[in-house]
């Protein structure tokens, strides 16, 4: 125990203490000092691989452009306070399916997403590794499910990560036992046996018992707007401070507007960046972009230069191209008892009966389906998008204890034309914003409508006396994939960018598809396997 322990947190620190003193004594470089590494975003990915590479002795610094976040002062149990953890800087969204931006698919600040996460973590399936040469659909990656195993086992103990034995994809355990069942998760059991769909509890990335520094969580159902008890894992209150603790530094509010390259070598030699309103260039010997399915395109086709043009790495007009979203239908319950679904992690209960394509459907891939709790001003969205206003809305509002509520995540299949590209307008500092154009195939439609069908059934078979369902997306991915070679991608199975070798980019970006799952523990993992392919590779000596 002590062992493992040791590879993420500290145990030694002292509670809600930890962090401030972390960041107040932590090693700070000048602009002048060439870094082993510069990273750009400090979210799943970028903090991983801070993490890891501060381990081995590296001279490496995370760049964020938000704040360095102090739960026990920056945040409250209260919805409406808590909308500045979400990235809400202006974007254009276009297509036939605009995807709206700033909140659920985006994040603000040091520990990026995973501060306002649901803790959902788990594990792609073997089978979303081929797609392609599985079921016709998608892309295939350049490494296997096996290349990711070991990872996805490092980062479910170092969050840790608490749940049932899970029977799906590659069956395997987790490392703390599954949190108490809910009336929410309660109900989607009862109705999931009636209808024969078997279910588990977990896995949520929410300690279950005391640990380390890190209280038992108290299930006060604020976990989509972030833990002010340190019971749900972020990389804010794991990976980071154990980086602090090695020798990194961690630089908020550091906007990075570009990535210098040497047009002799063609190498990256640093970062350009805006801190209190100064222009700043971060000189070091490796880059990695870690800024997200948005930012880290928009970074890319920023930093144009002689020898690129059209914008980094898009030799092949790759850069922000195959960018997906997973539809994520809610359908919600009344009951006559009270249910009170907040009180409990969000994805409680879940199943992914429906995760593999069915090979009787009319569509390829599936879907998976979890308990969420959506809080009272989401609730209220609910409500609004059945056409419910003024005494009818405030009728559902009264009656919010009494409902239950499923969410499903779809498998949207990737194509090019959901992209990222640069729009006329121009944020403060004078930099093109991202527009991202999308728009749904049948195939994802058709996902859609069989999710909701299926969470329909499962409610009225636990006792529902209605139901209701609000159509909404969650999760970006992709923009800057990875494949075998240049000309299916932005970056090889090792994060590397194909165009500039000491280039990385480590967050979801550069997933090829997408499965029913939650991404934030296959980002984390793909960075801890980078890390440690730089470290094989002797780039990283």
């Amino acid at each position: 125990m002590s062992s493992r322990n040791d590879s993420a947190w500290l145990l030694t620190a002292s509670g809600s203490e930890m962090l401030p003193r972390l960041r107040e004594n932590m090693r700070r470089f000048d602009d002048d000092d060439e870094l082993d590494l510069v990273i750009v975003g400090c979210g799943a990915g970028g903090s991983t691989l801070l993490q890891r590479l501060a381990r081995r002795g590296l001279r490496v610094a995370a760049l964020d452009a938000g704040p360095f976040w102090n739960p026990e002062t920056d945040w409250v149990s209260d919805e409406a306070g808590s909308h500045h953890l979400y990235w809400t800087e202006p974007r254009v969204i276009a297509g036939t399916d605009p995807v709206p931006l700033g909140s659920n698919n985006s994040g603000r600040g040091v520990g990026g997403s995973m501060v306002h996460y649901a803790g959902y973590t788990p594990r792609f399936h073997p089978s979303d590794f081929h797609t392609f040469t599985g079921d016709g659909v998608g892309a295939d990656w350049p490494l296997d499910y096996q290349d990711l195993k070991p990872y996805y086992s490092d980062i479910e103990n170092e969050l840790p990560v608490a749940g049932e034995h899970w029977p799906w994809g590659d069956p395997h355990s987790y490392p703390q036992r599954p949190h108490p069942v809910s009336g929410n998760g309660e109900l989607f059991q009862r109705g999931a046996l009636t209808c024969g769909i078997p279910t588990k509890v977990g896995p949520v990335a929410i300690v279950n018992g005391r640990f380390g520094n890190r209280p038992h969580c108290i299930y006060r159902g604020f976990c989509l707007q972030g833990c002010k008890v340190n019971a749900k894992a972020s990389p804010l209150i794991t990976h980071i401070p154990d980086a602090l603790d090695h020798g990194a530094e961690v630089r908020s509010d550091a906007m990075v507007t570009k990535v210098e390259i040497d047009g002799r070598t063609g190498l990256a030699t640093g970062v350009h960046y805006i801190k209190n309103g100064r222009a700043h260039f971060q000189a070091a010997r490796m880059v990695a972009i870690a800024g997200y399915s948005i930012e880290t395109p928009r970074l890319l086709l920023n930093s144009v230069s002689p020898r690129f043009p059209d914008g980094l790495c898009n030799d092949f007009d790759l850069v922000g191209r195959y960018l997906m979203v997973q539809g994520a239908p809610q359908t919600a319950g009344r009951f006559a008892s009270e249910v009170r679904m907040w009180k409990a992690p969000p994805p409680e209960v879940s199943t992914e009966a429906f995760y593999e394509t069915d090979p009787h459907a009319a569509y390829k891939r599936g879907f998976s389906v979890q308990t969420v709790s959506p809080l009272p001003i989401t609730w209220a969205e609910h409500v609004m998008a059945q056409g419910y206003w003024g005494a009818s809305l405030r009728n559902y509002m009264s009656d919010y204890v009494h409902w239950a509520c499923l969410g499903a995540l779809c498998e949207f299949l990737p194509q090019a034309g959901n992209r990222v590209t640069l729009a006329q307008e121009t944020d403060r500092n004078g930099l093109p914003i991202a527009r991202f154009e999308y728009s749904q195939c049948d195939n994802d439609r058709q996902l859609v409508t069989a999710a909701q069908e299926v969470m329909e059934r499962i409610l009225t078979a636990a006792g529902a006396q209605e139901v209701i369902t609000i159509q909404r997306f969650a999760h970006l991915v992709g923009g800057a994939r990875m494949a075998a070679d240049e000309e299916h991608g932005v970056v090889n199975a090792d994060c590397r960018s194909f165009a500039v070798p000491n280039l990385l980019i480590c967050d979801g970006s550069v997933l090829p598809t997408q499965g029913a799952a939650n991404p934030a523990l296959t980002i984390m993992a793909l960075a801890a396997r980078a890390a440690d392919r730089l470290a094989t590779a002797g780039t990283a000596a």
